[in-house]
């Protein structure tokens, strides 16, 4: 019997872990492929970032000026296999910029944005091409 709940607890953390996507399979609720997945939250565990409210990008989104519920609020990321995503700092596409490429960036905090700055919740537009 014990050994039942261990394993069944194992696999209930499991579950509970696996919080970004895969960037091979990055789709939205209508199975449409999504460039880019935004995360307003992070976590120094990398099986918990990606939490909270996301903001989808697609292929082809310009968008110089975030919306203002997602305006430096985005702590970690997801770009899609054979896409790339582009930030900027300022809205209007001004200030620093930055291309993230496919892949999963669980923690923007470790993102350098000059010398002593980071990434961490200062996106205020983007790009999204694939």
């Amino acid at each position: 019997m014990m050994i039942r709940v261990l394993l069944l607890s194992a696999l209930c953390l499991v579950g509970l872990k696996a919080q970004c996507p895969d960037p091979n399979s990055l789709k939205d609720a209508e199975g449409n492929k999504v460039c880019a997945r935004m995360f307003e939250d992070s976590h120094y565990y990398n099986e918990q970032s990606c939490g909270g409210q996301y903001l989808d990008a697609y292929s082809l989104d310009d968008v110089p000026i975030i919306p203002y519920a997602w305006n430096n609020r985005i702590s970690s990321l997801v770009v899609s296999t054979r896409c790339s995503l582009t930030v900027w700092s300022r809205v209007k596409k001004e200030g620093k910029n930055r291309k993230f490429s496919a892949g999963i960036q669980y923690r923007l905090k470790e993102v350098a944005q000059g010398l002593f700055g980071n990434w961490n919740d200062d996106i205020s537009g983007y790009y999204c091409e694939c």
